[in-house]
């Protein structure tokens, strides 16, 4: 992952935990509605793919577990993973895009209601995304996969002779084959020599694609009927993914030129996301809390920032979100160019740093760096005279800091990924008054270059903790225990 040139590391804050009586005064544990749902307190725990569930994108034994750990520490909100919408091959990510996915899911939220005694709404997280290609060998997208055209031939006749105007395909390709990597990328075109270096990805702009060119017409049924099987499934609400590298993100951004009425101005860009919210909640009504996940912020050249996130804010808000979580960052256009045979990851550049910082940055520090994002949301929101609540996220770790956010009206509700994935119990612990038993989060994001590789997610701080103990379950390796220990101080 990019890291920023300063690398000063820094400590872990002091943390001061509250006593119990201080947390049942507090703001943070108190109760909010999102929708027709009451959150008990307004702490959330944010999706994380933590690859369990089946090639088929099926429910398995261990995926269970992982949330009922989770919710174990009874947070207001969990959020499971992002769920692919389409009933199409992506590898061991959860998917919902067929009925027959329904039950597994109905076992998974039983289990969520046991673990937690009925404290926590559980909500899925529900993306869509276009195809990603693993980068080629050299050779090989010069001989299959690289389209030979006029514009090849021209610049090989200009650098090597006009014989090559009237060149056949086999005869630019060889010819193309024996320049060197300096040569070749003056002649390929930036999105060809993309192709080649980072592998082929779809972009949403590529409307010379029917079923790109379709999306707007194609999508938002797809979203309805993935929320309404997600009732089916005993779900308190879903969570719309139009954020980070994805379709739905995608149209949002500044860099999305689409001229059909779905691309360049704000008002066109979100346009479909827009369609997609309304659809959803024209399917599931008043059955499920609605909420979006968008960015506040790409930070890459030509993205959208603060402003953009304001106003769909706003929009999202008017057409009926019932809760908006911000986040930042995790784009494909910064992100480091992968080695051959593997996939561009988009949390590899500096937007994808800044989604997830560590304890290596500059000097403003990882914790709480993006809270200023969800306030500027927030502010836009109330200015409507909405009270649509509003999710912060980004290393938030100690109970002053979290509680402080609300306090200041900075956000309505609190997240934490990282943290709630080294002690699932931190929330629980802190409102018992039980602080100094929480297991801290490192952020030097061990997790996160697991969740690169596409390995089962752990957390360095109890992967290998009590590997011994009855009924633990271990990851492929054999070598890290797959749920964080159980919680003896009840």
């Amino acid at each position: 992952m990019w890291q920023p040139p300063e690398r000063i590391r820094h400590p872990l804050p002091e943390a001061r935990w509250p006593t119990r009586e201080r947390a049942e005064r507090s703001r943070l544990f108190s109760p909010i509605r999102v929708g027709p749902v009451w959150l008990r307190q307004r702490t959330w725990v944010p999706a994380m793919v933590p690859w369990r569930a089946t090639r088929g994108g099926e429910v398995t034994r261990e995926l269970i577990e992982w949330y009922a750990r989770l919710a174990a520490g009874e947070p207001g909100a969990l959020v499971v993973e992002a769920t692919g919408i389409r009933d199409i091959p992506s590898g061991p990510l959860l998917r919902i895009g067929d009925d027959r996915f329904v039950g597994g899911l109905r076992e998974l939220t039983g289990a969520v209601r046991d673990a937690s005694r009925g404290r926590t709404a559980l909500f899925i997280q529900l993306i869509d995304f276009l195809r990603v290609r693993r980068r080629p060998r050299r050779e090989r997208f010069l001989r299959e996969f690289l389209a030979i055209g006029d514009h090849h031939r021209e610049a090989l006749a200009a650098r090597l002779g006009e014989r090559f105007l009237r060149a056949a395909p086999e005869a630019v390709r060889a010819a193309l084959e024996r320049l060197d990597d300096d040569a070749l990328a003056a002649i390929l075109t930036p999105r060809e020599y993309e192709d080649l270096t980072r592998g082929y990805r779809e972009r949403v702009t590529d409307t010379w694609l029917p079923h790109i060119r379709e999306l707007p017409t194609v999508l938002p049924e797809l979203f309805a009927g993935a929320a309404e099987r997600a009732a089916r499934a005993g779900f308190d609400g879903v969570e719309l993914h139009y954020a980070h590298a994805y379709t739905m993100a995608s149209f949002l951004s500044a860099r999305n030129t689409r001229a059909d009425g779905y691309g360049g101005s704000q008002t066109a860009r979100v346009r479909l996301p827009r369609e997609v919210l309304e659809a959803v909640r024209a399917r599931v009504g008043d059955r499920l809390a609605v909420g979006v996940r968008f960015l506040g912020d790409e930070v890459i050249e030509g993205g959208s920032g603060p402003d953009d996130a304001a106003f769909f804010g706003r929009q999202f808000a008017e057409a009926g979100a019932d809760v908006l979580s911000i986040s930042k960052g995790g784009k494909f256009e910064d992100a480091k160019r992968p080695a051959v045979g593997s996939a561009v990851y988009p949390y590899t550049g500096r937007s994808g740093y800044e989604c997830m910082p560590t304890v290596f940055s500059d000097a403003r520090g990882p914790f709480g760096r993006n809270v200023a994002l969800a306030a500027t949301v927030r502010r836009s929101v109330r200015a409507t005279g909405l009270s649509t609540p509003v999710v912060a996220a980004g290393g938030i770790h100690h109970f002053d800091q979290a509680e402080d956010i609300v306090a200041r009206g900075e956000a309505d509700v609190v997240a934490a990924a990282r943290q709630s994935l080294a002690d699932p119990d931190w929330f629980l612990k802190m409102r018992l008054g039980r602080g100094d038993e929480i297991r801290r989060c490192e952020y030097t994001n061990y997790c996160e270059g697991l969740d690169q590789k596409h390995k089962q997610v752990t957390c360095k701080r109890w992967d290998r903790t009590a590997l011994d103990e009855p009924d633990v379950r271990l990851d492929a390796s054999g070598r890290r225990r797959l749920t964080a220990p159980a919680w003896r101080s009840r």
